[in-house]
């Protein structure tokens, strides 16, 4: 067998997560700020504006989902040294992940309620089912503690630099637990903005870092058609094989 050092999703797509995930999660909030930051303040806000609260929520959704990328390209650089933390560390993040998503859709839902039975109607609605048990409960202890484990991984196996910038990085990537999990949630408070900015500082170099090295994405065509050409040979000769002469 031959193993080759190919990583999964890739480089483009890791350091894309890096660099654009936290970007998009800290540019959602900041277009939603002045909301109140609870569930009747962003109803209301979407009734008043539903373009800018559209918007907001679609930034921070697609956020969400670039980060596991991101994710799994930290994980990589601490299972060098520290396979466990990586491990732990990258599982409970992205399931984490998967219930901010889940949170995302949510509030789409919501937001929909506005236009089909008006912001007091849906406020009612949302106020009436808001504890209402979905298994995605099971993972809000993952939103905070994967960022934590991350964190700590980082910083012991230095993927995020050496001397006070790396330390400083890791802090500020621990500030990510600190960011509201759950429906219709603004995360516009200062708790909230710091563990976004965190985000931005922790990953974003790293991702410029992850992009600029290697070579560009190039090759991949020749080597698909390399492929698709044995491939092809291959159905041939078994299509011949399969001929047989009844005359």
């Amino acid at each position: 067998m031959t193993i080759t050092r190919m990583t999964i999703p890739g480089r483009w797509v890791e350091g894309a997560g890096l660099v654009l995930g936290p970007a998009l999660l800290l540019a959602g909030v900041l277009v939603r700020l002045g909301a109140d930051d609870f569930f009747p303040g962003q109803l209301a806000a979407y009734a008043a504006d539903p373009g800018r609260m559209v918007l907001s929520y679609s930034l921070y959704a697609a956020g969400a989902v670039l980060l596991w990328p991101a994710v799994t390209a930290l994980g990589r650089m601490i299972a060098v040294t520290h396979p466990a933390l990586a491990r732990w560390g990258v599982t409970l993040a992205v399931l984490g992940l998967f219930g901010r998503v889940f949170h995302a859709g949510v509030s789409h839902l919501a937001f929909q309620l506005v236009d089909a039975l008006g912001p007091e109607a849906a406020e009612r609605v949302v106020a009436g089912t808001y504890g209402a048990f979905h298994v995605f409960k099971a993972v809000n202890v993952c939103i905070m503690g994967g960022w934590v484990v991350l964190a700590v991984g980082a910083f012991r196996a230095g993927a995020l630099g050496a001397g006070p910038a790396g330390v400083a990085r890791c802090v500020a990537l621990a500030l990510a637990a600190g960011l509201p999990l759950g429906v219709l949630k603004g995360s516009s408070d200062p708790i909230a903005l710091a563990a976004l900015a965190g985000l931005v500082v922790a990953l974003a170099p790293m991702g410029v870092a992850v992009l600029r090295t290697g070579p560009a994405p190039a090759g991949g065509r020749s080597c698909s058609r390399s492929r698709w050409s044995r491939r092809r040979s291959s159905w041939g000769w078994r299509a011949d094989a399969s001929i047989v002469d009844i005359n």
